[in-house]
């Protein structure tokens, strides 16, 4: 009983300090790029492929696809770009996200006490301005690292426990449990870039057989449901906003789940794929970057899927989330509301 205390603490513990050094980091460097990121969103909406790339760097620069999607919704509300012009920005902001998965596969452990010190460092030195901001991202970005530092740590003896291995073996065997183990991660935690982290220490964590407890096959679906969950927040951000800003957050959620229908049946061949994509070598060290090549490839190929029919997305939100209709004009209200002529009047 101890022991699980100790290790929900542990992971608990290490994903309060992932999360906490994740949103210091998205919102400082929103402080420090934001307006720019704003700009070139606003500018490069007329080609769709222009806007995925745009959408993808203002992800990749602000580390928070939450911000680059909640900014297109705030456009389209606004009126300053249309549907049409948004959706490639959501898409190029699923690409963008991948960069934090890409960035935890590197094995930065030795180096993370020194990345926190040397935020704290520009934090206590530079004044208010760009420099703070810079300086807090970075120590937010060495929490980020304690954190799955620590959580990887409490993961070891769960690979030794025999009603944990059965379960994620039930979980591996089911594709469609998996999808809906990530989902309800994500869902809880309310940012897919930690559970993706949180399945990236999990894998490499070796079972008995030296082998990773979970496999790239079993990591496959986990991920898939981590990217449906996410959708949540472009819903809540959605949520009084004009009917063209929920048609955005709409998209969103067709875009992953379309994704998901799809490569729920393909995970063999998808991680076949996947395994051929170097670094090469024992899976239980090269995993964590395998389930980011993953999540890179599968935004990438769903974009390059959907990039062409953006005009059927569109159909498909206006159909779902039609013009409400107008009231049905009254003969007789409308006599009595016209107002009578100066003669008449007069009369």
């Amino acid at each position: 009983m101890e022991e699980l205390l100790q290790i929900g603490l542990g992971l608990f513990g290490g994903l309060a300090l992932f999360l906490y050094g994740m949103n210091l980091m998205s919102s400082n460097l929103q402080e420090a790029a934001g307006e720019r990121m704003r700009a070139i969103l606003a500018a490069v909406t007329k080609n769709p492929f222009f806007g995925v790339l745009a959408g993808a760097l203002a992800t990749a620069v602000l580390q928070s696809s939450s911000a680059t999607t909640v900014m297109a919704i705030g456009f389209v509300a606004a009126g300053l770009m249309g549907l049409r012009q948004a959706i490639p920005i959501i898409m190029g902001a699923n690409i963008g996200t991948t960069i934090t998965a890409q960035i935890i596969a590197f094995k930065l452990s030795d180096y993370v006490l020194g990345i926190v010190l040397v935020g704290f460092l520009i934090m206590q030195l530079a004044k208010q301005g760009q420099m703070k901001y810079v300086g807090t991202a970075v120590f937010g970005f060495g929490l980020l690292f304690l954190g799955i530092d620590t959580m990887g740590a409490v993961m070891k003896p769960l690979a030794e426990n025999p009603v944990f291995t059965d379960l994620i073996a039930q979980v591996t065997g089911v594709p469609v449990l998996g999808v809906l183990v990530g989902t309800l991660m994500t869902l809880v935690v309310q940012s897919s870039s930690a559970t993706i982290a949180v399945l990236q220490n999990f894998a490499s964590t070796p079972g008995a057989d030296g082998a990773s407890i979970i496999g790239l096959d079993g990591a496959i679906p986990i991920l898939l449901g981590d990217n449906l969950g996410t959708t949540i927040t472009a819903l809540l951000a959605a949520i009084g906003q004009s009917r063209d800003a929920k048609r955005v957050a709409l998209s969103h959620c067709i875009f992953n789940l379309s994704g998901c229908l799809l490569f729920v049946w393909l995970v063999g061949p998808f991680a076949s794929v996947v395994a051929a994509i170097p670094p090469a070598g024992p899976e239980v060290e090269v995993i964590a970057r395998q389930i980011a090549n993953a999540h890179t490839l599968f935004n990438v190929t769903m974009t390059a899927l959907w990039l062409p029919l953006v005009s059927v997305m569109v159909k498909i939100v206006m159909a779902i989330l039609p013009e409400k209709p107008r009231r049905p004009r009254d003969p007789l209200v409308d006599t009595l509301e016209t107002p009578l002529a100066p003669d008449a009047a007069a009369a």
